[in-house]
Formats: C-alpha cells, structure tokens, sequence
C-alpha cells in the first residue's frame, strides 16, 4: 500500500511527522506517544512483520491512496484453504486486477493442494500449513474459506500473526467466538469481517433506500426459502456434524442475513415450526417463522434435501416486492399501490464477491477494525440468532460442550 495523502486541521502543539513527535517510531511500531492525544487520533497498531504498512485515522482527517491509477497494489491477499469457494475468491481477485487486488500467497494443510491452486490462479507462493502462509510477512489480508468449526481458530491465527481477516460465513458456530474475535481484532488494530457477501449487492442497496422511503408502507409480512440437494461426498461434508454442518449454517445463514437486511432488527421471537434431524446428527430442513418489532412477521425456510427456487417475498401495507432469486439479488419487482409494477435490476460487477473484497480493502485504507456497513454488530447478531436456533433444536455439533 503505496503513496498515502494526508490532510488534516492540527489543534494543539506544532509539529512534524515521522521524527518530529507525530509518529513517533516506537517500541509499537508507530502507535502515538500519549503526549500527543491533544491532535485527537489513532494509529493503526503494525505488526512487527508489516510493520512498514503505516497508515493512521484522524479524527476530522482524510487519508486516500494516491496510486489510483489500474495495477497500483490495493491489498495483498493470501488465502487459507483451497476449497470450492476458495477457488470462487481467487477468481473474483483474478478479475480484479485493475482495481489493484492481488493474490500473493495460498495455504492448505496439503502442498499438492496448495500448489495446484497457485498454479491454476498463478499465485507466486504456496505453503503446507496455515502457519505458515499467516506467517508470510507479504501478506497483508487473509480470506479464510475452512470448514465452519475452523473458523474461530484460523481467525485467531491470522490475527495474532498481523493480518487483516476476511472470513467465511458463518463467522463461528458460538456468539462468544465471535466476540473474542472481534475483540482481538480491536486490540490489534486490524480489520476482521465475515464474509457475508450478499449484504453488500448492489440491489439490496436500491432495496434499503425503498423501504427506507416508506415506498410499501411498514413492513408486515416477508417469505424466503433456500434449498438444494446434496449427494455423495458432498453430502457428507454437508452434514458433517464435526465441521458444523447442517442447512441452518450452510444455507439459513443466508435467509436470515436477508430478513436482518430488510428489517435491521433482531426478531422478538423466533419459533420453530418444523425441523428435521438427520443420520448425521444435523438438520437438514427446519422452517421457521420470525416476529419483529412493530409486528411484521417472516417465515424463513431452510433445506439440503430438495430444490427450492431461492425466492422471497416482502409485503407492506402500501406495497409488495418480489425477488426471484435472492441470493444472487439483481433483480426485483415492485408493486405499489396505484402504479404498474416496475422491474428493478443491479447487476453486480463480477459475481458478487467483488464487492466484499472492495469493501475490505476500502477498510484497511481508513484504518477500520470492521466495516461500517456489515458490522461487527450484525456479524455477532446473526451468530447468536443461529446459535439460539438450533441449541432450542438440542443440536451440538461432535466435540461442542
């Protein structure tokens, strides 16, 4: 990260930067001396092995990337584990390289695996262990794609080693991990966030400034359902208790992420009409039904077992949107009352991983330990909400107290 402009109103004492008392370069590699609180700001806390990456928040202050222009470096990325959605990542980096993002390294509990990936996605380094790839001094943000119950320890790993985090979604499987986390992160002044990337299209977007405006009056009624079916290795995986498997996690995640965008509120209530337990000591179908305050209700339906369209519906007392798919969200319809329905579409960039990327990176740029727009707060909420869920269910997952 090149080439930093600073502007700012200093109050207080004059002085200098580097050298001169503003930046002292200390024993914290560059945290202010407290001497100088008067000029009211925060330093980025460096890790010793990135410690050149240094970059401040002002209060009142503005630091932008001078090296704007296509191929100038916006983040060093590595990525931990080369799963399916591993290799969705680094495509979506591949694709990014006018805007700066680039891959360095690739890590996995498996060197074949590890240099298969780099070659396919010409990566320049590969490592047989995730100690060793959060080790890199290089890397400067890690995209952790483990299974679920991984999650909390590789984050943990990435952070204690100075690296920014982007981690798959479900953050962790307990509300306490994910507290930890972002406390950690907090205390070593790096950015960490859940990959929760359909928070961030475009569409939903569009969609928060309509209910926003009041457009289909308050909230009363919305409906979404996921599905698909597994077969096979896949299927086991799916449902691997071990590895926090089951369809609440795998694929509910996304339904209610999308009722916490809708509605920005935690339900009051949350029941459980139906669920079903399988061989594997996992759900694999559950559908429940969600009160929020001001009285509007919502049935989220959950399933691997069987194909179900990823639609949703959303009701208010002016109006009605439909969206056919909302996972990959570019397009809604709209009904209000009095006019004929409008068909709405954003569509995204790439394929929708694009815009966590940008928003990491727009992030680590400001100094942010988590992002202002999928916050720490909705990450945690959304833990909590699936944690309560399934301990209601009797479901632990092997090894969990």
């Amino acid at each position: 990260m090149q080439g930093f402009c600073l502007t700012a109103v200093f109050f207080g004492r004059k002085t200098g930067l580097y050298g001169s008392g503003i930046f002292p370069e200390n024993e914290n590699h560059g945290i202010l001396n407290p001497k100088y609180s008067s000029l009211r700001f925060l330093m980025l806390k460096q890790h010793p092995q990135t410690a050149y990456r240094k970059y401040a928040v002002l209060i009142g202050t503005v630091f932008e990337n001078c090296d704007n222009k296509p191929g100038g470096t916006v983040m060093k990325w590595g990525i931990l584990a080369t799963g399916t959605i591993a290799k969705k990542f680094a495509s979506t980096v591949e694709q990014m390289g006018a805007e700066g993002e680039q891959i360095v390294a690739v890590g996995s509990r498996h060197l074949e695996s590890a240099q298969a990936f780099a070659q396919q996605y010409g990566i320049p380094r590969c490592y047989d262990s995730y100690e060793a790839l959060a080790a890199d001094p290089e890397v400067e943000a890690i995209y952790i794609a483990t299974p679920n119950t991984l999650h909390y320890e590789n984050c943990k790993l990435c952070l204690e080693q100075g690296k920014h985090v982007l981690c798959e979604k479900p953050f962790t499987i307990r509300p306490e991990q994910t507290q930890q986390l972002y406390r950690l992160a907090e205390e070593k002044h790096l950015f960490l966030m859940e990959a929760f990337w359909i928070w961030l299209l475009p569409l939903y977007d569009r969609l928060r400034e309509i209910l926003a405006a009041g457009t289909i009056g308050e909230l009363k009624q919305i409906t979404c359902q996921y599905g698909f079916v597994a077969s096979g290795a896949r299927k086991d995986r799916k449902f691997d208790s071990g590895l926090g498997g089951g369809a609440l996690l795998d694929i509910g995640i996304y339904n209610l992420g999308f009722l916490r965008i809708l509605t920005g509120q935690d339900p009051e209530k949350v029941e459980t009409k139906e669920v079903h337990i399988n061989e594997y000591g996992t759900d694999d179908y559950s559908r429940l039904v969600l009160t929020y305050p001001g009285g509007c209700k919502a049935e989220s339906v959950q399933t691997i077992g069987q194909e179900l369209e990823r639609n949703a519906r959303i009701v208010g007392t002016k109006g009605r949107i439909f969206l056919p798919d909302f996972q990959h969200a570019e397009a809604m319809t709209l009904e209000v009352e009095g006019k004929e329905p409008e068909v709405i579409r954003c569509p995204v960039d790439i394929n929708g991983f694009e815009y966590e990327i940008r928003e990491a990176s727009r992030c680590v740029k400001l100094g942010r330990t988590g992002s202002d727009r999928y916050t720490p707060r909705d990450s945690l909420a959304l833990t909590r909400l699936m944690y309560d869920t399934r301990m209601s269910w009797g479901m632990k997952f092997a090894g969990e107290v």
